[in-house]
Formats: C-alpha cells, sequence, structure tokens
C-alpha cells in the first residue's frame, strides 16, 4: 500500500526506450504506476520497438517492475515471457514444483541477502510470466484496516507472510507480489486503510483477483457490507474536508493578493 518510490525517481530515459514515457509524460494507466512505485510488477504490457546493443525487437510482451542500482538511481526491469523456468538457486526442486504446479500459493523461507544478513523471504511463481518472485516480508505493509475492521498485530504478520487474513464479515485477503494490486481476495473489491504520518490514508480495491483455490463471491449484497460502506464514508469525509481546507485556502491567498 505503501510507495517505495517516488515518481520524480523514476527512469524517464529507460521508460521511454520502451514505449511507455514520451516527451518526459508517463504512458502508465494509474494501477500500473502504484505498482512499479510500490515495488511490485505492472500487469502484462506491450512493449514496442525496443532497441538494445544493436537489436531491435519490434513488440514484447513484458511486466516492468523498478529496482535500485548500486549507485541509488532505480533501473527498469523487465519481465517477459520465459521459455525455460529456472528457480533461486536456495529453492528446491521440490519446492520450486509445487509452485509451479499451483499446489502451494508461496512459500516462506529464511535465506541471505544481498549483503549476507539473514532476510525472511516469500517466494511465488509467476504463470504469466514462467518466473519466481522473491519478496522480502519487512518490506510488506499490512494494512491497518480492512472494511473499517482493524487487524491485529497476528493478522498483519500472517498477511505480510502472505498467508490468508479473513475479517468478522467474511471478507479474506491475501499478499500476492505476483498481483499489480499487491493483493488476493474473495470480493471483488474492498475498502483498506493505513495510518500515515498520524493521518489516515485509504486505498479502494476494486477487480481483485481471487484468492488462488477459493471461490469469489460477486454478489452486490456481500461486496457492499456495512465496514465497507463506513470505510467509504470516512474516505469520502475526508476528500470532502481536504476540498474545503484547500478552497478555503485559496481563497486566504486571493484576498491577500488583492489588498
Amino acid at each position: 500500500m505503501t510507495r517505495l518510490f517516488e515518481e520524480e525517481d523514476l527512469p524517464l530515459e529507460e521508460l521511454q526506450k520502451v514505449g511507455l514515457a514520451e516527451n518526459g509524460k508517463l504512458n502508465l494507466d494509474k494501477e500500473d504506476m502504484d505498482a512499479i512505485l510500490s515495488g511490485r510488477r505492472t500487469a502484462m504490457l506491450r512493449l514496442e520497438n525496443l532497441s538494445s546493443d544493436g537489436f531491435t525487437i519490434p513488440a514484447l510482451d513484458a511486466k516492468v517492475s523498478l529496482k535500485p542500482g548500486a549507485d541509488g538511481e532505480l533501473q527498469l526491469m523487465l519481465h517477459p515471457i520465459y521459455k525455460d523456468v529456472q528457480g533461486p538457486g536456495w529453492l528446491s526442486p521440490e519446492d520450486a514444483d509445487k509452485l509451479i504446479r499451483g499446489e502451494e500459493v508461496n512459500l516462506e523461507r529464511t535465506v541471505f541477502d544481498d549483503d549476507g544478513k539473514l532476510a525472511e523471504v516469500l517466494v511465488e511463481y509467476d504463470k504469466e510470466t514462467n518466473e519466481f518472485i522473491v519478496t522480502d516480508t519487512e518490506l510488506v505493509q499490512a494494512p491497518d484496516k480492512i472494511n473499517n475492521e482493524p487487524l491485529t498485530q497476528e493478522q498483519k504478520e500472517k498477511f505480510k507472510k502472505g498467508k490468508e487474513v479473513e475479517m468478522s464479515d467474511g471478507t479474506a485477503v491475501q499478499f500476492s507480489a505476483a498481483e499489480p494490486k499487491g493483493i488476493r481476495s474473495n470480493r471483488i473489491h474492498l475498502m483498506a486503510s493505513i495510518l500515515v504520518d498520524g493521518g489516515v490514508s485509504f486505498v479502494l480495491y476494486h477487480t481483485i483477483n481471487a484468492i488462488v483455490n477459493r471461490k469469489q463471491d460477486k454478489s452486490a449484497e456481500v461486496n457492499n457490507s456495512k465496514g465497507f460502506k463506513a470505510a467509504q464514508n470516512e474516505m469520502q469525509q475526508q476528500e470532502n474536508k481536504r476540498s474545503a481546507n484547500s478552497e478555503q485556502s485559496r481563497g486566504y491567498n486571493r484576498s491577500r493578493t488583492s489588498r
């Protein structure tokens, strides 16, 4: 839910090379933009007229993500559809097969990171690109509330580790780095909120993909629970208050200018 990167730090030159930016303006929709700024992958994109090392590729279907380089600058990462599946060296062939076959949605492992320190990671398999995705669980931000219901510390830890979390209204959520939204649910939409700098930031998730091997309830009655409506109303009140404060500020500045 929180952004790891800022829009002004995006590698515009690299994005322009793959047709995702033009004249300094990005050609990404909001969901894909949120995905890459949050350290995740976009949905599958059609990239055209790619040039590299003297070679030109007319078109390529790939997902896109960002990764900080050794110098701290963000690098553009392309995730095309691989013909050969190759997992991380520390993942056993048996575990890799479980993920590929869908017997396991994700696996939690303790590995050494690039700095030689132990890290808790979550590994998933992206069936669209035939690639394994490894996520440091410390970088996963669990929501503070789902449909206006607070998550317990235990539920937050479960979410960060890719386990299903179910709320009292029956809404179940699960983190997934393979999803551009970073979340799966048994509901087609939900309201999540997180405390940021003393305030509350709301996120409306819609057209969410289903949790693997779990039926998704799409009935309007279920998807518009009391908690969902309450969170939606609170978000609207926050937006109204922000708009009123902005208008008041503009009026104050105009009055000062006219003096």
